[in-house]
């Protein structure tokens, strides 16, 4: 097992991570967010990606989440852990809790960069089920184990809910806001869907752990909210989804695989061998390479 995590800049500097090293990635579909750091926690091997680079200079519309995945298939990744800042729709689901999702819906125009199938090669992959069923319960178990050993133990680990992605940069108008709740829905981010389709076609366990660091506009405390609130919230969540990290990999060796996920493209990719793009099929071999030589 080989876990990789996508997060905020700030998970950069894990404790207890141990052999660290940077690494530069270069993939058919350009250059990922930033160099991977790689190392080792309990003796797993690990591979952080900080989602928006050091620093955080690359909005989400400018993220190339094909690099990213692409990155983390040639690394030899088996599962992806997102660590995700999200704006909760639920009164129930409070900043600094956390939110195991189980789905997502697209508020994205963006389709054909969540996908890297096309240009002569065809492929649908099953999403009904978006989430790594193994990776999620063992994300809430170690969230909750986290929550115990913290000084506040008042955060609630929500083990599903709904992430909307929306496209952004602006965030959501108060009927937008307004609508999502109506529906149902838990959190909104802007990042997570295209990280979880493209984890998929890539045979990859997948599961975001969003971290909740305010109420998105619909709530009536909204214009009390202040950016040192919001700061706050981001500081206290980064410490405890280092502790999160941490824990996934010591117990990630115990996951048997037996999810759908390591054989997606089993019955999805539909191009015959002989009528595909032969680039395409040379770029795509990371990806489609077990069952098109």
């Amino acid at each position: 097992m080989k876990l990789g995590v996508i997060g905020g800049s700030g998970l950069y500097q894990i404790e207890g991570m141990e052999d660290i090293k940077q690494q530069q990635i270069d993939t058919p579909f350009g250059s990922p967010s930033d160099k991977f750091v790689c190392g080792s926690i309990h003796g797993v091997e690990v591979v952080f990606l900080p989602r928006h680079a050091q620093g955080h200079p690359l909005m989400p519309g400018e993220l190339n989440h094909r690099a990213n995945i692409y990155a983390m298939k040639t690394l030899g990744v088996t599962h992806i852990l997102s660590i995700s800042a999200v704006g909760s729709l639920k009164e129930n689901m409070k900043p600094r809790d956390i939110v195991i999702v189980d789905q997502y819906f697209d508020r994205t125009k963006r389709g054909s960069e969540h996908t890297f199938f096309g240009n002569g090669i065809v492929g649908h992959i099953a999403f009904g089920h978006p989430v790594c069923p193994e990776l999620a319960i063992l994300s809430a178990a170690a969230a909750t184990e986290a929550i115990k050993k913290s000084d506040n133990t008042s955060r609630v680990v929500h083990d599903s809910g709904t992430y909307v992605n929306m496209e952004g940069p602006a965030f959501s108008t108060m009927a937008e806001s307004k609508f999502y709740r109506s529906m149902g829905w838990s959190v909104i981010g802007m990042t997570n869907l295209a990280e979880a389709k493209l984890a998929r076609e890539a045979e990859i366990c997948y599961c975001t752990v969003a971290m909740v660091t305010d109420y998105d506009c619909w709530h009536p405390d909204h214009d009390h909210v202040t950016v040192d609130m919001v700061i706050g919230h981001l500081v206290a969540n980064t410490a405890i989804s280092k502790d999160i990290i941490r824990r996934v990999a010591e117990k990630i060796a115990t996951l048997k695989r037996a999810c759908a996920c390591p054989s997606a493209l089993a019955c999805a990719i539909i191009t015959s061998p002989d009528a595909m793009n032969p680039e395409t099929r040379k770029k795509l071999q990371p990806i489609i390479g077990k069952y098109v030589k």
